[in-house]
C-alpha cells in the first residue's frame, strides 16, 4: 500500500479507544485508582475519558502526555485478549508475544525503542504496571486481560511519574476494583477455529457497606496453527522415501503398514494455548477516605511453543559434525528439511541418534563415553511451555485532606518457567536448548499527591529487590559442544521522584517540573561451562552493573480553549549498563554502557465540531547520547593457550559490525581453517529518532463510530554501514490502524446489531541477522479483523461472531538468519492464519 493511500485511509480513521465504564469515584472514595471511569455519555458527541497518567485523575484531553487509553469496551470490540495484541490500537508500538528462543514473554517497543530479550540479564526499557505493581522482566509479562477496566500506554520517558524508570514509555494496566454498591458479574464463553475454547468469568460481591470481594478467572485452550510433521512419514506420503534415508519415525503411530501410506503425518503442533488464570481482590473501607485493597493472582501456562519453521538452508555452510550426524542415516542436511509451508515444521526437539552412539570424527560430547571414546545422542526436550506466575499485593489509599492523598503499595511475586527451542527445526539435532528461569521479588512504592489552586504535585519513593536464576542446557553438535548454564541475578533499585504542574499566571498556562534520583544495580554470578569442564571455553565471571543518576522533565502546557490543549516537554531517560548474557568462551565477556537519551515532544489535543471529532497529535525527537547495539557474528574457538582451534571454516569481516568483528566464511578443507563459534558484538551507536502520531475519533452521527491512528518513526544513525540505511531491526517506519462500527437498534430482536471492521498496517521492516540468501526486509502488510455483535437489552446478554486475519494474510513476525553465527539455516516465525470465533456473554 502506498503512503498516500495509507494516509488517506488512516488519518480520518484514527484511534480513540472508547469510553471507560462509569464508576462513582466519590462514592468509592477512590483518589488512588488508576483512572476512574468516565461519566455517562453526553447526548451528543464523544465522552470524556479519565486517566491517571500524572498519578492524579485527569481528563485524557487535559493531560499533556502522549497517551492511548484502551478501555474494556474497546478491548472487547477488537477481540483483544492479551497485552501482546495492543499494537492493533496504539501507534508507533510493537507489542507481540515473544517468538522463537525467547519463551513466553512479550516483545515491547515504543517509538522505535525496545527489546525482545526475555533473559533475566536483560533490562526492559518499557515499564509494565499491573494495578500499581511493577513487573521487572519481559518474561511472563504478556498479561491475559482478565477483568480489565482499562489500559494506559504512555509514550516517552516516564521516570518522574512512575516508580521504575522507563526509557521508552510505560504500560499501566488497571483491573476492575471491588465495589460495595451492588452485586454484578459476567460469564463469557468463546469457541472457534483450531479447537478454541475460552471461558472467562467475574463476580463482585459486596459483603457489607465496608467490605467487598471481586473474583475472576479464565481458561484458554486451542490447538496450534502450525503442524509438527514426522519427517520420515512425510517423505513417504510425498512419494520420496529415499529423501529420509534411514531416519527413524518420530512416532511409532506414524509407521506405515505394508501397502499403506499414511495421509496424516502430524505428531504435534506449535502456536497453541493452554492458560488458566485467577484473580481475587478484597476491599475494606473502614472510614471515609481510607481504602485497603488486598489482591492475589495466579497464572498457569502450559501452552505449545510459538510457531517457528525453517525457510532456508545453505548447504555449503554445514559443519562436518552436522554432516557426519546426517550421514549416519544416509541423508544430507539440506533443503529437504524445509517444508515449504509456513504452517508446518520438521522440528523434533530430540536427537535421533541413540545415546552412546560412536560417530567417527565427531568431537561432540554430551556426558557419555564408551570405552573412553566421547559419544553423543539421546537428548529429548518438550515443545511446551511450563510457567507458574503468582503474586500478592496490599494497597492503602488515604485521603489526608480533600485534595491530598497518600498511597502505598507493597507486592511480592514469584515466577518459575521452563521452555525449550529446536533452533534448526529438523529431525537432525543441530542446535537445541532448554531454559528454566525462576525469580521472586518485592516491590514497594509510596506516593503523596495533591491539588491546589496554583499547582498539582506528586512526591514518591520506590524500592525493588529480586532473586533470580537461570538453569539451562545448550546442545550444539554444530559447534561440537554441550553447555551447562547455572547463573544467579540479584537486582535492586531505589528511587525518589517528584513531578509538579505549576500555574503561576492562572489556569491556562502550566509549567511542568519533574525530577528523579535513582540508584540501580544488578549482582550477577555467571556460570557457563562445557560438560567436559574444565575447558578453555568455560565462562565464569562475577559482574555488578550499577549506576546512580538524576533524570529530569520540563514542560509547558497551554489550555487555549476548553477544547484545545497545546503542550511541549523534554525529559531524560536511561537504562542500566549491561553485559553479554550468552558468552560461549571468556573472550566474549563484554560489558557496555546503558542507554542515555533526551526525548522532546510537541503535542495538541483537540475536541472539534461540537465534540464530534477528537484529534490528538504528537511529534517527537529522541536524541541518544549512548545507545548500545548488538549484531550477531562469529569468532574462532580458542584453545587453552588462546590460539584458534583448527577446523574447516574461515572468518570474514562482519558486515555492519564494529571494527574487528567477524563472521564465519565458507567451508575449507578440514584442518586448513579454524573452528567457528557464534558471538554477539556490542558497540555504542548514538542515534536520533524522529516521528509523529495522530489519534482520531470521529462520531459524525449517533451510533456511527470511526477510530484509528497513524504513526511514523525513523531512526537515523550515520555510522551504520553495509546494512539497510537508517533502519532498526523489527521496527517499521509506518504503523496505522483504523476501525469503523455502526450500531443498529432492532426492536424485532429486542436489542441492537453492531458490525465492526478493523485494519492494521505495518510498513516494511528489517529482520534479525545478516542474511545473504533471504531478503532481510519483511514486506509491508495489512491485516483485517471483523466482528458482528448482537446485544440483548432485556436479558443482558450478547452474541458475537468474528474473524481475525479476515483475508488469510500469510506473513512472518520475524526472520532470523543464523549464517553469521556459523549455522546454515534461516528460521522464521509465521503469524496465525484466519481464525473464526463465536462469543456468548451474559452479564448480571
Amino acid at each position: 500500500m502506498g503512503l498516500v493511500t495509507m494516509a488517506a485511509v488512516a488519518v480520518p480513521l484514527a484511534l480513540q479507544s472508547g469510553a471507560v465504564a462509569a464508576q462513582d469515584a466519590a462514592a468509592q472514595g477512590q483518589n488512588d485508582a488508576a483512572a476512574t471511569s468516565a461519566p455517562p455519555p453526553a447526548a451528543n458527541g464523544i465522552q470524556d475519558i479519565v486517566v491517571t497518567a500524572t498519578r492524579q485523575s485527569t481528563n485524557l484531553q487535559d493531560t499533556p502526555i502522549a497517551i492511548t487509553a484502551v478501555t474494556a469496551e474497546a478491548i472487547e470490540e477488537r477481540g483483544i485478549t492479551s497485552v501482546g495484541e495492543l499494537t492493533a490500537v496504539v501507534p508507533n508500538t510493537q507489542f507481540r508475544k515473544s517468538q522463537g528462543v525467547f519463551g513466553p514473554g512479550i516483545d515491547a517497543t515504543i517509538r522505535g525503542i525496545g527489546n525482545r530479550d526475555t533473559s533475566l540479564a536483560s533490562e526492559p526499557v518499557v515499564a509494565f504496571y499491573l494495578d500499581d505493581v511493577y513487573f521487572p522482566t519481559l518474561l511472563g509479562s504478556n498479561f491475559d486481560l482478565l477483568d480489565i477496566d482499562h489500559i494506559e500506554v504512555l509514550r516517552g520517558p516516564q521516570g518522574t511519574l512512575f516508580g521504575r524508570n522507563s526509557l521508552a514509555g510505560a504500560v499501566n494496566i488497571v483491573s476492575r476494583e471491588p465495589s460495595t454498591r451492588e452485586v454484578y458479574g459476567r460469564l463469557q464463553i468463546t469457541a472457534g477455529s483450531y479447537d478454541r475454547m475460552d471461558f472467562r468469568g467475574s463476580v463482585n460481591l459486596p459483603l457489607n457497606d465496608q467490605l467487598a470481594l471481586a473474583v475472576s478467572g479464565l481458561s484458554k485452550k486451542r490447538t496450534g496453527y502450525q503442524k509438527i510433521l514426522d519427517f520420515t512419514c512425510e517423505m513417504r506420503k510425498r512419494g520420496t522415501p529415499e529423501l529420509s534415508g534411514s531416519l527413524p519415525f518420530a512416532s511409532t503411530l506414524k509407521q506405515p503398514t505394508a501397502g499403506f501410506t499414511p495421509d496424516d503425518c502430524v505428531v504435534g503442533h506449535q502456536g497453541g494455548e493452554d492458560v488458566q488464570a485467577y484473580r481475587g481482590s478484597m476491599l475494606w473501607r473502614p472510614m471515609d477516605g481510607l481504602r485497603l485493597t488486598i489482591t492475589g493472582d495466579y497464572v498457569r501456562d502450559t501452552s505449545e511453543n510459538s510457531a517457528d519453521t525453517i525457510v532456508d538452508i545453505v548447504s555449503n555452510r554445514i559443519s562436518p559434525t552436522v554432516a557426519a550426524a546426517a550421514a549416519t542415516y544416509g541423508v544430507a542436511y539440506d533443503q529437504r528439511f524445509v517444508t515449504g509451508d509456513p504452517y508446518s515444521t520438521y522440528a523434533s526437539f530430540s536427537d535421533p541418534i541413540a545415546a552412546g552412539t560412536v560417530i567417527p570424527g565427531n568431537r561432540f560430547y554430551n556426558g557419555l563415553e564408551v570405552d573412553g571414546v566421547a559419544v553423543r545422542g539421546g537428548a529429548r526436550f518438550s515443545p511446551f511451555i511450563d510457567l507458574k506466575n503468582w503474586g500478592v499485593s496490599a494497597k492503602v489509599s488515604w485521603d489526608l485532606a480533600p485534595d491530598i492523598n497518600l498511597l502505598a503499595v507493597v507486592s511480592h511475586r514469584e515466577m518459575v518457567e521452563t521452555h525449550s527451542y529446536d533452533d534448526d527445526g529438523s529431525p537432525i539435532n543441530v542446535v537445541m536448548r532448554s531454559n528454566t528461569f525462576s525469580e521472586d521479588y518485592w516491590t514497594a512504592e509510596a506516593r503523596l499527591s495533591g491539588k491546589m489552586a496554583f499547582a498539582d504535585w506528586v512526591l514518591g519513593g520506590f524500592y525493588f529487590t529480586a532473586d533470580g536464576s537461570q538453569h539451562a542446557v545448550f546442545i550444539s553438535p554444530q559447534s561440537s559442544f554441550q553447555r551447562l548454564i547455572d547463573s544467579e541475578f540479584n537486582p535492586t533499585s531505589k528511587a525518589v521522584f517528584a513531578n509538579a504542574t505549576v500555574r503561576p499566571f492562572g489556569e491556562k498556562l502550566g509549567i511542568v517540573l519533574g525530577g528523579r534520583y535513582s540508584d540501580d544495580k544488578k549482582v550477577v554470578d555467571f556460570y557457563n561451562v562445557l560438560d567436559t569442564s574444565p575447558s578453555p571455553s568455560d565462562t565464569i565471571f562475577y559482574v555488578v552493573p550499577q549506576q546512580t543518576r538524576f533524570d529530569w522533565k520540563l514542560g509547558l502546557n497551554y489550555q487555549a480553549t476548553p477544547d484545545v490543549l497545546l503542550y511541549a516537554s523534554a525529559a531524560t531517560g536511561n537504562s542500566l549498563p549491561g553485559f553479554d548474557p550468552r558468552p560461549q568462551q571468556p573472550s566474549q565477556i563484554a560489558q557496555y554502557d546503558g542507554n542515555d537519551d533526551i526525548a522532546y515532544e510537541l503535542g495538541a489535543k483537540l475536541d472539534l465540531l461540537d465534540r464530534r471529532v477528537r484529534l490528538n497529535l504528537a511529534a517527537f525527537y529522541t536524541d541518544f547520547k549512548n545507545r548500545p547495539t548488538s549484531i550477531s557474528g562469529s569468532e574462532a574457538l580458542l584453545d587453552a593457550a588462546g590460539q584458534p582451534v583448527p577446523g574447516n571454516r574461515t572468518l570474514v569481516p562482519l558486515a555492519g559490525g564494529p571494527e574487528g568483528s567477524t563472521a564465519c566464511g565458507d567451508l575449507v578443507p578440514a584442518g586448513t581453517g579454524i573452528t567457528c563459534l557464534g558471538r554477539t558484538y556490542y558497540r555504542n551507536q548514538p542515534a536520533k529518532i524522529r516521528g509523529f502520531e495522530a489519534e482520531y475519533t470521529i462520531n459524525p452521527v449517533d451510533d456511527l463510530l470511526i477510530n484509528g491512528s497513524l504513526g511514523y518513526s525513523k531512526l537515523t544513525a550515520p555510522d551504520i554501514r553495509e546494512r539497510s540505511v537508517n533502519r532498526r531491526q523489527n521496527t517499521p517506519f509506518w504503523t496505522a490502524n483504523a476501525g469503523v462500527q455502526y450500531t443498529v437498534d432492532t426492536a424485532a430482536l429486542d436489542g441492537s446489531l453492531t458490525p465492526r471492521i478493523d485494519w492494521t498496517y505495518e510498513s516494511s521492516q528489517v529482520v534479525s541477522g545478516t542474511s545473504t540468501t533471504f531478503d532481510n526486509l519483511l514486506p509491508a502488510r495489512s491485516v483485517f479483523n471483523a466482528r458482528l455483535t448482537y446485544d440483548n437489552y432485556q436479558h443482558e446478554f450478547s452474541i458475537a461472531v468474528g474473524a481475525t486475519n479476515l483475508f488469510d494474510k500469510v506473513y512472518y513476525y520475524n526472520v532470523f538468519d543464523s549464517q553469521a553465527l556459523g549455522a546454515a539455516y534461516t528460521g522464521a516465525q509465521p503469524a496465525a492464519p484466519r481464525q473464526l470465533y463465536i462469543t456468548l456473554e451474559k452479564t448480571f
